[in-house]
């Protein structure tokens, strides 16, 4: 989703740092195999989703929602040489691309891929993050997000995507609204009444909601 103009569009991405010929070919291969390629983080937000993990500098990455594993491997940048990401996907038709892009991106060491149902997997995971990732269905965002939170360091992050649902979070609330537009605000709402973390509603293409557990 694009709120700008296609013009400023541009410019914007002109100014920013280039992918890397492997997401660039990542990005183009999905584009061309699958239904909804519009999933993937893409160029600017892939961009933002390293500088961010360059900042943290994060030891522990969680990913809900791999997708073909461009924002993975963006994340990838930032990572503490000895760290780990765990990303889970119930798509396992997608299953050998992705691990073949992990492979070419040279990360495939650090990266534990679970192909399952998030909401079966998160409660077996251990230890604690200091990045997580949100992009999966979005009638879930508020169960992911109380599966996850105790399982985030104090200082660390979490990201979710899509937070403004193309726009729909401003229809009229006399209208009636899909369960997706409807789940999206609420996840903004508790996210912005939870007096564990800090907000920042980030309109980088569909909305990036980074938050900071005190």
């Amino acid at each position: 989703m694009i709120f700008f103009s296609p013009e400023l569009q541009r410019y914007t991405e002109d100014h920013t740092s280039p992918e890397s010929a492997l997401l660039k070919r990542l990005d183009r291969e999905t584009h061309l195999k699958l239904l909804y390629p519009n999933m993937i983080s893409g160029h600017l937000q892939g961009r933002v989703l390293s500088m961010i993990a360059h900042m943290i500098r994060p030891k522990r990455i969680l990913e809900i929602g791999t997708f073909t594993g461009y924002s993975a491997i963006c994340m990838a940048e930032g990572l503490d040489p000895q760290g780990e990401i765990i990303t889970i996907d119930k798509n396992h038709e997608l299953q050998d691309l992705v691990e073949q892009y992990f492979k070419d991106a040279q990360i495939e060491a650090n990266v534990q891929f679970i192909i399952g149902d998030a909401k079966e997997e998160l409660p077996k995971l251990t230890g604690k993050f200091d990045l997580v990732y949100l992009d999966a269905d979005k009638e879930n965002y508020n169960l992911y997000y109380d599966l996850i939170i105790d399982k985030v360091n104090a200082g660390g992050y979490i990201l979710a995507d899509n937070v403004l649902w193309y726009g729909k979070v401003l229809e009229s609330y006399n209208q009636k609204l899909d369960t997706e537009t409807l789940a999206i605000r609420s996840f903004n709402k508790m996210v912005q009444k939870d007096q564990r973390v800090e907000n920042v509603l980030l309109p980088i293409r569909d909305g990036l909601m980074s938050i900071r557990k005190i």
